[in-house]
Formats: C-alpha cells, structure tokens, sequence
C-alpha cells in the first residue's frame, strides 16, 4: 500500500459562456462507445505514465458492464483521427457526476488539448442538468492537472491522505 495526497474537487456550475478553442486544426471531441479492446488501449497510453490501474483490475465482465452503462460518457479528443486523450464520467444523468478519468497520450501534452477536451466533455456532461460534477487527483497525477481543473471552475473542497494498492 503506498499513501497519496488525494484532493476532491467540484464544480457547481456549467462553464463559462466563452467555449476554448480548438487548439490544432483537425482536433475533435466527441462522446464515444468504445469496446474493451479500444479503451483498455487508450487507457493504457493515457495513464501509463500516471500509475492508472483501477480499470485494469477490473474482471472483463465488470468492464463490458461499465462500459455499456448509459450513465457513462467517454469522451474522446482526436487529432487528425488518431486518439489523443480521454475524459470519462460516471453517473451522468444524477444529480452528482464523477469525473474519474482524464488525461492526454504523454505524446499530445503541451499542444493545449487538455483544456479543449476537458471543456468540450464538460459542456456534453452539463447538458445533462447534474447539480454537481465532482472528481479527485492525487499526487501520481500530472502536476498540472490542477490548475487545469481550476481553469475549468472546479474549486477544492477536500485534502486527505489516502492508501492505495502499489
């Protein structure tokens, strides 16, 4: 087991009226349904470099089941139709969203694609009507992850100190 700084943070209202650009020319998001093989592949070149392992512990049926839930919204940033980056909600469609998994292909990081694939999702997720979208970081994450998220609007509302399998 090895202890992480886990901070929570939420946000309480849709984004701004001001959408972020697109950063490069032929880059989209777009809510996707991915099959185990695809996202278990994306999943892995985004959070390889950030210790991201929770999806991989899963069975394969716990997966298949996660991943045709309606209430979880993958969306997918692609730069000229090859996959960039992700950004995965669960509970979309109840009053309290999570945002558990986002991040960019170390490959794509410093193009400002972050920001334009956590806006785009973050608009997609709050058409939705929730009363609050919610996630946490830790200090494996990328260490720009929080300001990213506070440019967004998430504001902290909890620090603690929490054990995970190593």
């Amino acid at each position: 087991m090895v202890d992480l700084l886990v901070t929570y943070l939420e946000m309480t209202e849709p984004p701004s009226s001001d959408a972020c650009p697109a950063p490069a020319l032929h880059a989209t998001v777009t809510r996707e349904t991915l099959g185990i093989a695809d996202y278990i592949s994306l999943y892995r070149a985004v959070g390889q470099s950030v210790q991201w392992d929770q999806r991989l512990r899963m069975s394969s049926s716990e997966l298949e089941d996660l991943l045709a839930n309606p209430s979880t919204h993958i969306h997918v940033l692609r730069v000229d139709g090859e996959a960039a980056g992700l950004c995965e909600f669960t509970g979309v469609g109840q009053p309290a969203v999570e945002l558990t998994h986002f991040g960019l292909i170390p490959a794509f990081q410093g193009r400002r694609l972050g920001p334009y694939l956590l806006d785009q999702s973050l608009r997609a997720v709050w058409s939705h009507r929730p009363e609050k979208l919610w996630l946490h970081t830790d200090t494996h994450d990328h260490p720009s992850a929080q300001s990213v998220y506070g440019r967004a609007g998430f504001r902290v509302y909890a620090q603690r100190m929490e054990m995970f399998p190593d």
